[in-house]
């Protein structure tokens, strides 16, 4: 098992993506969010993928045009072709790379970093994205954590990053739900399968899931459930009967007093 998870992802918030708002002008995993729940006192969360020149760039989604003033693949563009294209609903910044969000957090609060998969189906063609993220992350001071919904990708950050803690992203896997998955991907996934073997030391559960046995099985053996994503207060009262903390949009979730 990898090292395990801070306190401080427990104890504050999780703004998804970032605290973002496109009518305030901050997008997702944009600089102005993440300023935001600094400022906030939240957690954050953000998400990776792959340039064309092997850096770790903070977007969500593998093509542009949800996002960005843009089309196709991000991982057709470099790093610095990325940074030039602006994200919708912000003030014109383009899309940063995960070396200028550590500067910008400098370990104020605690930083949750999803790794996309690169692979496609959730299987072992893994590697070049995890090894960035470590990189980049080499001598970063500040509670972080690290996960994926790819068992093999969260195994190779505990493998490249045994100190620090690292945790699968997971779900209901509903088939309806994961178009791009085999349902026996989905059938395999849904009872967390991989925990022990991938070194992880948390989940990060599907918020409307949660009272599945498997997840409160490992929560009962001390196991940390955070989960995505909480949209209201009322939702948020509901998942923290079955996990430690949540990750929320659209709304903003009470800090501790």
């Amino acid at each position: 098992m990898t090292q395990a998870l801070p306190s401080e992802f427990l104890r504050l918030p999780i703004a998804h993506r970032s605290l973002h708002d496109v009518t305030d002008g901050r997008p997702e995993n944009s600089r102005a969010g993440i300023r935001a729940a600094i400022d906030a006192g939240y957690g954050i969360e953000i998400d990776l993928q792959l340039s064309a020149d092997g850096h770790a760039m903070v977007f969500h989604d593998y093509n542009l045009e949800r996002l960005a003033d843009g089309t196709g693949p991000i991982n057709l563009l470099t790093r610095e072709q990325a940074r030039t294209i602006s994200l919708k609903g912000g003030d014109g910044e383009g899309i940063p790379d995960l070396a200028e969000v550590l500067d910008l957090v400098a370990g104020k609060v605690p930083l949750l970093i999803e790794i996309k998969d690169q692979d496609g189906q959730l299987g072992p063609n893994i590697g070049v994205l995890e090894r960035a993220t470590v990189d980049a992350l080499q001598g970063y001071r500040g509670p972080v954590a690290l996960m994926s919904f790819n068992p093999n990708s969260t195994a190779e950050l505990a493998r490249l990053a045994p100190d620090l803690p690292c945790g699968i992203v997971t779900s209901a896997y509903d088939f309806a739900d994961w178009p791009e998955l085999t349902r026996p991907i989905c059938d395999r996934l849904r009872d967390i399968p991989d925990f022990d073997r991938t070194g992880a030391s948390f989940i990060s559960h599907e918020a409307g899931d949660l009272s599945q046995s498997r997840v409160q099985k490992l929560r009962d053996g001390g196991v940390p459930v955070l989960c995505w994503t909480v949209n209201s207060l009322a939702e948020e009262r509901a998942a923290r009967v079955f996990a430690d903390n949540v990750t929320f949009e659209g709304y903003l979730s009470p800090l501790p007093g």
